[in-house]
């Protein structure tokens, strides 16, 4: 399996801070960007709206200045009433009166008859189709009108209206003023640079001043004009002199008041936003600038703070090898100093608790050596005691026999006896028969009286070694004592071992499986213990039992022989008595009642025996039983001490992988 890189936590927090900084910071230069052209834009179109407003109101000055001295002059005409010559003087006072009309006024009637100043030189072919007497004839006040060529091709305007002269025709008053001051009110006055404006009459659509003399008087969106105008026509032609843009220039309009005129301002959208195409590569480079210096600066910082935590994770990487030999250095007081202390303390607790653990496992192997050596004398001592038990269980089976055939001699003796009573008046005649029986008799009760001392050693030995089997069950309950207060022991260190290794957390997952099986062990030796020391007590019971009918048996062999010793001196007196013939033959009947007697008793006290020879015998073969358990139940101690000391010896290897 190939293996995981591993990541810095600096690559991360670079890897994350920067891109979502630097996405910031575009979106602020965007912000900017758009919220600064939004600014400019609508600032340009306030600026351009004043210029306009500025421009109407210099274009308005200027007409109702000139448009004051026609309305002077016709005034002063209709209340004077002049006739021709006075009228000639008139015209010809106001020639080259004002700059803007410098031709003066002019006078036409409806027989096209056309006066003026005499130094003007004003000519008319058709006055009355003319362009100033037809919108004259429209208006009582005076008026600009559209602008038109004169006949010399000039571009002007002319501004009249109808006048009562006293000669009873229509007439007109007039006056030619030429664009040129219009034109440069319009193309001077704008307050914005790179600006144009351009003045049309908005019914009519015609230029009246424009940057370009050659549009003036030329209807607006004609012939090879720009798109812009085109676009420009159709807006006039709707109407709608709403702000807008127009082939990417901004455009404002304004109606000059008191006339038919539209003056249009218009700048290339480019040109406003110049300025705010260079404020934004101001912006990106300053941008660029701010990002590497940011990017320095954070690289520097997680440098910084991510520098312990590197040091702290080499440490950690080499405790998690089982190297405690490392030490933490500290300094500061934020979170990643105060998991510094803690890393540095748990390093002291570990090394400690790993001294405490390696003097705990070598006292548990020595603890478990100790309990083997224990468990295998143990061992040795339950062989011993089963190998005694069964020499005593051979014994007893012997003693058994040697009972069973007292009480079958004892009760052939009986019958004999009770024979001799009823055939005493057959002694004389089987005297003989009486003598051999009774040599038989006595060799027999020597043999009896030799097998009672045998059975009385028997029985001494047999206490002597229920004794032994008393004392070494003593020494065996001490032992197993012995091996439940290690268990005990055994069990404690267990739990604190799987404490300190749930303590030590991932480190101690190992210390705290060897820790479970030794607390395993510790409990299957208590229950051991726990098993040994009942079947041991129950063995002490049987050997008091054993002890104590062997003491009653060996109080009534004693009894019986002395009544066998009674009956071999008994049977030398008969055998005297019977060598010594008929004399004594009535003593002799007497005799044999006791005799008889006698060896009732014997019969009764062999079968006694007997019985009690085969308690013991079923007591001995418990006790042979009990002695094979406790030498199974040793080696099964013994085998529980070895498991311990394995334990021991795992968990000493384990404490080993650790370096302090």
């Amino acid at each position: 399996m190939k293996k995981k890189r591993n990541m810095s936590i600096k690559a991360k927090l670079l890897g994350i801070i920067i891109p979502v900084m630097v996405a910031i910071v575009v979106v602020l230069v965007l912000v900017a960007y758009e919220m600064s052209s939004g600014i400019i834009g609508n600032y340009s179109e306030n600026l351009l709206e004043s210029s306009v407003d500025n421009q109407a109101n210099e274009i308005e000055s200027w007409l109702n200045k000139n448009i004051a001295g026609i309305k002077s002059a016709k005034k002063t005409i209709e209340q004077l009433k002049p006739d021709n010559e006075e009228m000639q003087n008139i015209l010809d006072g106001y020639y080259g009166f004002d700059e803007n009309y410098p031709g003066g006024i002019y006078i036409a009637d409806s027989n096209g008859k056309l006066m003026k100043a005499s130094e003007s030189d004003k000519s008319e072919s058709d006055v009355t189709g003319s362009v100033w007497y037809k919108e004259g004839l429209t208006r009582v006040n005076p008026k600009v009108g559209s602008a038109y060529k004169n006949s010399k091709g000039e571009n002007v305007i002319s501004a009249s209206a109808m006048i009562n002269d006293g000669a009873g025709n229509v007439s007109v008053i007039s006056a030619d003023m030429t664009l040129d001051r219009v034109a440069i009110i319009v193309n001077s006055f704008i307050e914005m640079k790179h600006a144009e404006a351009v003045l049309v009459d908005k019914n009519t659509g015609v230029i009246i001043a424009n940057r370009d003399s050659e549009l003036i008087s030329q209807k607006i969106g004609d012939g090879k004009q720009s798109d812009y105008y085109k676009q420009l026509a159709k807006k006039v032609t709707a109407k709608k002199y709403d702000s807008t843009t127009l082939d990417g220039n901004m455009t404002v309009f304004k109606e000059v008041d008191g006339t038919d005129w539209l003056l249009v301002s218009y700048i290339p959208k480019s040109v406003i936003m110049s300025d705010i195409a260079h404020l934004r590569m101001v912006m990106i480079v300053i941008s660029v600038v701010c990002i590497l210096l940011l990017c320095v600066l954070i690289e520097r910082v997680t440098h910084i703070v991510i520098k312990p935590v590197k040091k702290m994770t080499k440490i950690i990487t080499q405790m998690s090898s089982g190297d405690f030999t490392v030490t933490m250095d500290v300094k500061g007081n934020d979170e990643i100093a105060v998991m510094g202390y803690s890393v540095k303390k748990f390093i002291e607790n570990m090394k400690q608790m790993i001294k405490e653990m390696g003097s705990i496992s070598g006292k548990l192997k020595e603890q478990a050596d100790s309990s083997k050596e224990v468990s295998s004398e143990m061992n040795s001592a339950a062989s011993i005691q089963s190998q005694s038990m069964g020499e005593l269980n051979t014994t007893v089976d012997q003693l058994s026999l040697s009972v069973n055939e007292i009480a079958e001699n004892a009760t052939q003796l009986a019958g004999v006896a009770s024979d001799t009573k009823e055939d005493s008046s057959l002694v004389k005649q089987k005297m003989n028969e009486t003598v051999a029986i009774s040599e038989k008799g006595r060799q027999d009760m020597e043999r009896v009286s030799s097998a009672l001392e045998s059975i009385e050693e028997s029985i001494h030995n047999l206490e002597a070694a229920v004794n032994k089997v008393g004392n070494a069950s003593g020494e065996i309950v001490q032992i197993i004592n012995l091996i439940g207060e290690i268990a005990d022991e055994t069990n404690l260190l267990s739990l604190n071992a799987s404490i300190e290794a749930a303590r030590a957390g991932e480190a101690g997952k190992g210390f705290a499986v060897v820790a479970s099986e030794i607390g395993k062990l510790a409990n299957n030796s208590t229950e051991s213990v726990a098993n040994i020391t009942a079947l041991i007590t129950e063995i002490n019971n049987l050997v008091g039992d054993a002890v104590r009918q062997a003491s009653g048996s060996a109080e009534d062999i004693s009894g019986s022989a002395g009544l066998i010793h009674t009956a071999v001196d008994t049977f030398d007196v008969i055998f005297k008595n019977i060598q010594d013939t008929g004399a004594l033959i009535s003593e002799m009947a007497g005799k044999i009642n006791e005799v008889d007697e006698v060896a009732t008793n014997v019969a009764a006290i062999s079968e006694e025996q007997a019985a009690s020879s085969d308690e013991i015998l079923a007591t001995s073969e418990s006790m042979l039983q009990q002695a094979k358990n406790i030498s199974k139940n040793s080696e099964a101690v013994e085998d529980e001490a070895e498991n311990l000391a394995m334990s021991a010896v795992q968990l000493e290897n384990q404490v080993q992988q650790f370096r302090i």
